[in-house]
């Protein structure tokens, strides 16, 4: 393991009932790589994000971020420590406005869960009004900015969610299937979107299973089959790599 080396999950087992959704999974992340992970369905995948994150407690093993060992800390805790995750399925506040979205995680970094008293202070919070509408300019939101967020577009949502981690400032931002559903148009945006988000050194853990997406963005790949990483490397290695065609790829370029 590297110094730079900013997340590792080490030697992770999950089990549910006797079986093994993870076993032996070794994976590290350097800071300001775009890590990917590829895998066919119920490979385990959002079972190893919900490992890290918190959600999760493995049945063996342990997850380091940042020399600090995150297992057996809730998931506010590890999202207070500098991790942030953009859902497979959004999860926002439909009838607030985009903006109120935006700057809600920011008062509950700072002052800690959100609670129903904390929607008085909103509009008061001008510093943090001016963060979340600079960052919604920046993810093409902003004029959008007094909409009701359950009114938006599938891909607008997730720019939008997007936008509620960045104001958090994490040190690394997990993804799951951050193109789920999208148009090509949405699709290629969003992809120009994290390729932005990557100019600026943030280290990212995706999991996608559009193929496009992971090769656009990827710096590194790792493979899931049937809860064990089978294959791990620089993306032209991986898209090569007969055990990952024959698990996962098929025939996809």
């Amino acid at each position: 393991m590297t110094d730079n080396v900013v997340l590792h999950v080490a030697d992770v087992h999950k089990n549910f009932a006797g079986l093994h959704a993870l076993s032996d999974i070794d994976l590290s992340v350097e800071e300001g790589q775009t890590h990917a992970i590829i895998g066919p369905n119920g490979a385990g995948k959002s079972t190893l994000l919900n490992v890290i994150v918190g959600r999760l407690a493995p049945s063996r093993g342990a997850v380091i971020f940042d020399g600090m060992v995150l297992t057996g800390r809730k998931p506010y805790e590890i999202n207070q420590i500098g991790i942030a995750r953009v859902f497979q399925t959004p999860e926002i506040f439909p009838d607030l406005t985009v903006l109120h979205n935006v700057m809600i995680p920011a008062l509950s970094k700072r002052d800690g869960p959100f609670r129903l008293n904390m929607m008085r202070t909103l509009d008061s919070e001008t510093a943090i009004r001016q963060e979340a509408e600079d960052i919604l300019a920046d993810v093409g939101l902003h004029e959008r900015r007094t909409t009701h967020a359950g009114a938006l577009s599938r891909g607008d949502k997730r720019r939008m969610e997007l936008a509620m981690c960045l104001i958090q400032k994490p040190r690394l931002l997990l993804l799951d299937e951050p193109t789920a559903g999208m148009s090509r148009h949405d699709t290629n945006t969003t992809i120009e979107l994290l390729k932005k988000i990557k100019s600026r050194g943030m280290t990212k853990v995706i999991i996608e299973h559009d193929m496009h997406v992971v090769f656009s963005l990827a710096d590194r790949i790792s493979v899931l089959a049937g809860g064990r990483i089978i294959a791990e490397g620089l993306p032209d290695a991986v898209r090569g790599d007969p055990r990952v065609r024959e698990a996962y790829l098929g025939g996809a370029h």
